[in-house]
């Protein structure tokens, strides 16, 4: 089976636990002075509360994959260099703004062994190495891939050895939208077989998304939803309400629960 694609949310530890699942998006870093997606800013976001550390994947030159949002080094780091330009040991000689290091996925893996992962593979580069460091790790249990791009994603998916948990692209998401939207939620269950989560913004354009009626009808096909990036507590609490899964947030210290 295809990386997990077809199975049950509940077949997946990964979703095991009390909901709502706490996503620490990028770790928790910025107001702590602490750079973004190092290792100490998912132990800071375990410390305060998360359930999930949220982060990125891209590829070094010589084929490592490492936790980093953006292509470049700028803005974490004031280096004009590009990621994949750069070996791996050439990345981590970087000390980044506000400390740190770019840690490799296997590494943080590693380091963090009972911590459950949402990756966001960022390029098609990435797909190999990611995929390899978590065969090394054996920790298909714990990780979930999501890509923007639904290529990326199911290229990704294609190349592990067993089930991996995985969310829909926008394209997915747009889809089962349209289905409930102008359907009644006809077919949306064949939209959303190949997935176990939607993790989406509250909105997109003019389309809303945190609405319940869109919430329960995407739960009704064994899908959770998780909304973000949402920072203010009254707007977490407002989502729960409505009955969202889980919240992504770059503050998991105002989590309340």
């Amino acid at each position: 089976m295809l990386g997990g694609i077809g199975m049950k949310t509940s077949d997946f530890s990964y979703f095991s636990g009390a909901k709502p699942r706490v996503f620490a998006h990028r770790g928790l870093a910025q107001h702590l002075g602490i750079a973004e997606n190092t290792i100490e800013a998912f132990q800071e976001a375990l410390k305060h509360g998360a359930t999930h550390l949220e982060s990125d994947t891209h590829a070094t030159k010589d084929g490592h994959a490492v936790l980093v949002h953006d292509p470049d080094l700028r803005r974490i780091a004031g280096e004009d260099a590009m990621v994949n330009e750069l070996t791996l040991e050439e990345v981590q000689r970087i000390e980044l703004i506000g400390g740190g290091r770019i840690p490799t996925l296997e590494g943080a893996l590693a380091q963090l062994p009972d911590a459950r992962f949402n990756l966001d593979i960022k390029a098609k580069t990435a797909i190999e190495p990611t995929i390899r460091a978590i065969e090394q790790r054996r920790a298909h249990h714990r990780v979930l891939v999501s890509s923007f791009s639904n290529p990326v994603r199911l290229s990704a998916l294609r190349g592990t050895s067993a089930p991996i948990a995985t969310s829909g692209s926008m394209q997915t998401v747009i889809t089962a939208w349209l289905s409930h939207r102008l359907a009644f939620g006809i077919g949306m269950n064949i939209v959303l077989k190949k997935v176990q989560a939607l993790q989406i913004p509250t909105s997109a354009g003019r389309i809303r998304f945190a609405t319940e009626s869109f919430i329960r009808r995407v739960q009704a096909c064994d899908t959770e939803v998780h909304f973000w990036t949402i920072n203010d507590p009254e707007e977490m609490q407002h989502l729960l309400a409505l009955g969202a899964d889980g919240i992504v947030s770059d503050r998991v210290d105002l989590f309340a629960g």
